[in-house]
């Protein structure tokens, strides 16, 4: 069974009257644990393309199946599951909480998921297995020892490595990441790049990295190219 499976797929906006089409009839597959880039210019459709596959948005028409399940199928809240517990985001924002520790930033998934599973996740064994989880992952990235620093006290690269984190706290079969080295310096980048990898490789994680960038590109084990809302041959 494949990971994600795009068949037909468009998407077309409208402004006014004017239809805007983002992706004109899209079609690939990607299998459990392969580490895939999708490349375009801007206007290519690769950041719609995102949007769909992290199940924010649905497509305009053609069919979407996420570990072989059809999302046009799911309801709102089964989405929201699925997008809280399947799929781990990495964004080039890191989009951490400035007034919250990175412990506690690296939990929230974890605890928004308990509260809506209609536990406590503030405090008790849930919250307490949520800190436990989120040292752990910490450590595992590199930031054991700042744990209680808030995102301001960390470099860019350092707090990339939260985002990763969090990403990680509900153990996804994906991870989706949107230029994730982009506002990084290019040996930062190339850290959280070996990172990334070294994930998909040891926890058989599927990596999907929207990039403009080739470097990035090149050290997946395949490249979609987007332009103009097709998928480029060759």
């Amino acid at each position: 069974m494949n990971m994600i499976e795009v068949n037909d797929l468009t998407k077309t906006y409208f402004l006014g009257s004017v239809e805007v089409p983002a992706l004109r009839g899209v079609s690939f597959k990607i299998e459990h644990g392969e580490a895939v880039a999708i490349m375009g210019q801007s206007g290519s459709g690769k950041s719609t393309l995102m949007n769909v596959i992290g199940c924010l948005d649905l497509p305009t028409s053609g069919q979407y199946f996420l570990d072989g399940r059809n999302v046009a199928e799911v309801s709102d809240d089964e989405l929201a599951a699925i997008r809280n517990q399947k799929i781990g985001f990495v964004f080039q924002q890191f989009n951490l909480l400035p007034r919250m520790t990175i412990r506690r930033n690296v939990e929230m998934p974890l605890l928004y998921a308990s509260k809506k599973d209609g536990h406590n996740g503030n405090n008790g064994s849930n919250g307490s297995t949520a800190g436990q989880k989120a040292e752990s992952i910490l450590t595992a990235v590199g930031l054991g020892e700042r744990m209680d620093h808030r995102p301001s006290e960390l470099s860019g690269g350092q707090q990339q490595r939260v985002a990763i984190a969090r990403a990680l706290i509900n153990e996804p079969d994906l991870i989706l990441a949107d230029e994730p080295t982009g506002n990084l310096d290019s040996h930062t980048g190339a850290e959280i790049m070996s990172l990334l990898l070294k994930l998909n490789k040891e926890q058989n994680l599927t990596l999907v990295i929207v990039t403009h960038d080739p470097s990035i590109a090149a050290q997946t084990q395949r490249v979609i190219r987007l332009r103009d809302g097709l998928i480029e041959n060759g």
